[in-house]
């Protein structure tokens, strides 16, 4: 089978094997769809091989077993799938917390939360993965805090020592994929943005940011204009004010029937020094993996405005880390 006879481009490569895998139960396509030697990082931790995957695959299952998967979007960028394509994809997902798991006993309690992912594929095959899970969002759902359902994990993985260590640059395993997006302009526009902000320049928030903005942002939260747009990412940067910040990958897309959009992946690595979305300072030291994706209006002094944000990072993985690392 080649791509082409089954699909008619990436984003229908994409949304159509997260359907046959979760939805369909076709968890054995896992052998043709993902590479035996895959990487995946997730802020929890990172996970080598493909009977990895396909094992935490049945045990999301078995704890989630009506979970559904709605493709929002697919950006992408690449066009030869010899050498690769990069597909940063946006899903909402619905599910029932029928069975005990990872999250506890079961509660019966009705989930809906967003995914995100960055995922390299070569022929049919994906070989490189960023995921974020809106886990914030999850646990929330079901009565924990971030702050306690970390605590409790960690307590049930063995304690400080035995616990499993979230990702960060020091836990992070090399992949394939080596490239850092395309050079479309409005991806450049988002990435400047979000450097302009985690350079404490918030200015750029009304500044680009329509005034009618829709915002959507970890713990399941939607917001509105400028004053969430600056709640949310004053509170983040505040909390980790010595971080480094790095644009870890950018894509900017033109489709037709579609706005202008845009996916960057982002990080934060630095010490948790500031007051802010993660309370008291601890000292830890802590890695954020985000991602956002945005779409572009025509309202804004320069002729253009962001007109709706998606960005997602794991609250309870920060969290995991300020207890295992904390000082105070």
């Amino acid at each position: 089978m080649t791509f082409n006879d089954r699909w008619k481009d990436l984003p229908d490569y994409i949304l159509s094997i997260t359907k046959e895998i979760w939805e369909d139960r076709g968890i054995a396509t896992l052998h043709q769809y993902y590479a035996p030697d895959i990487v995946v990082r997730s802020p929890a931790s990172v996970v080598v091989g493909n009977q990895n995957v396909i094992g935490a695959t049945m045990a999301t299952l078995a704890e989630f077993p009506d979970r559904t998967l709605l493709g929002e979007d697919v950006i992408w960028s690449g066009d030869d799938l010899r050498t690769g394509m990069l597909s940063s994809h946006r899903l909402l997902s619905t599910a029932t917390h029928l069975g005990d798991g990872i999250y506890g006993r079961a509660t019966g309690k009705t989930l809906i939360y967003r995914i995100m992912a960055d995922c390299h594929v070569r022929g049919i095959a994906i070989d490189d993965e960023w995921l974020i899970r809106d886990q914030g969002a999850i646990v929330r759902q079901l009565g924990w805090e971030p702050s306690a359902y970390a605590a409790d994990l960690i307590e049930r993985e063995g304690g400080k020592d035995a616990a499993i260590r979230p990702l960060t640059p020091d836990t992070d395993r090399p992949g394939p994929y080596q490239r850092r997006g395309n050079d479309n302009i409005w991806g450049t526009r988002l990435a400047e943005t979000l450097t302009r902000i985690m350079s404490a320049d918030m200015r750029v928030i009304p500044d680009v940011y329509d005034r009618a903005a829709q915002l959507e942002y970890p713990g399941g939260v939607t917001g509105h204009s400028h004053g969430d747009a600056d709640r949310f990412w004053m509170s983040l940067r505040a909390a980790f004010p010595d971080a480094e910040f790095t644009i870890e990958h950018v894509i900017g897309r033109d489709d037709p029937m579609m706005p202008p959009r845009a996916a960057v992946r982002w990080s934060l690595w630095g010490k948790h020094s500031g007051w802010g979305a993660f309370g008291t300072p601890t000292g830890a030291q802590v890695y954020v993996m985000g991602i956002t994706h945005v779409e572009f209006g025509p309202f804004g002094p320069d002729g253009w405005s962001i007109r709706r944000e998606w960005t997602v990072f794991d609250e309870t993985a920060v969290w995991k880390q300020i207890h295992l690392g904390g000082t105070s």
